[in-house]
């Protein structure tokens, strides 16, 4: 089954569902990685209190890419 392509300049309105399978998603994501970084700052009067950040990496796993710790991992 093959999906239609939908233009994005088309000034008519679009009819039916436009988008991408949770599963295509994932697949793609999964397959070459993706980062996430956020950061997160509570502040009072311009003062910041509490600061949260996010670092994180997603990203499948691989045979032929080797752990980067030397005894196989830290569990």
């Amino acid at each position: 089954m093959t999906a239609a392509v939908v233009p994005w300049d088309n000034p008519e309105p679009l009819s039916g569902p436009v988008g991408v399978p949770l599963v295509d998603l994932l697949d793609r994501v999964l397959a070459t990685g993706v980062v996430i970084s956020g950061d997160l700052v509570i502040a009072i009067a311009e003062v910041p209190l509490v600061r949260l950040s996010l670092h994180a990496l997603l990203s499948s796993v691989n045979e032929r890419v080797p752990a980067p710790w030397a005894d196989g991992g830290p569990l």
